[in-house]
């Protein structure tokens, strides 16, 4: 299963894009909402989430995503159950996904330790260990993050790659008429 996980003030096209992406895939995601069901995102924009935390469970992940945002990612950050589920991922080989500020979440943890990485501008100084990359959507092993709202899409895309390979992922492109 895959997981969304979202916290009050989260940067509303990080999340909402990569899903619909992924969704159209056929692979099932659902949405964690991190401080209860209902969650609005840094634009005023209201989603009820699938699960809350407090439901959250799984130790297999086969995907963790995290959007950024503020105070979205400060509140994802300081997520007991987002810590643990970033390292159910770890241990099972799961994918980590992280946009925007998101990725500050991973380097803080020491996951970006000698892997390429790219987040928003000013959050380079939180990707402890990490190799900067230039791209704007980097994937290095079992890691994905992007650097911004302007490349959900791409992001989205992506982590659809990792999981389901490039046809797939042309075939939602192409279904989409992106570019």
């Amino acid at each position: 299963m895959i997981y969304l996980f979202l916290a009050q003030g989260f940067e509303e096209i990080e999340a909402i894009c990569p899903l619909d992406l992924l969704r159209r895939a056929g692979l099932e995601v659902k949405t964690v909402g991190v401080g209860g069901e209902i969650i609005t995102g840094a634009h005023g924009i209201t989603v009820r989430a699938d699960i809350t935390a407090s439901m959250y469970r799984d130790e297999n992940p086969e995907m963790i995503i995290l959007p950024g945002g503020m105070p979205g990612t400060k509140n994802l950050d300081s997520s007991p159950v987002v810590d643990a589920a970033l390292g159910a991922a770890v241990r099972c080989g799961g994918y980590l996904g992280a946009i925007c500020a998101a990725p500050s979440i991973l380097g803080k943890r020491g996951l970006l330790k000698g892997k390429r990485a790219i987040c928003y501008p000013g959050f380079e100084k939180y990707l402890d260990g990490a190799i900067l990359s230039d791209k704007r959507v980097v994937r290095d092993g079992k890691i994905i993050t992007a650097a911004g709202p302007g490349v959900a899409f791409q992001f989205g895309l992506e982590l659809i790659r990792a999981i389901k390979g490039n046809e797939a992922t042309e075939t939602v492109r192409t279904s989409t008429l992106a570019d």
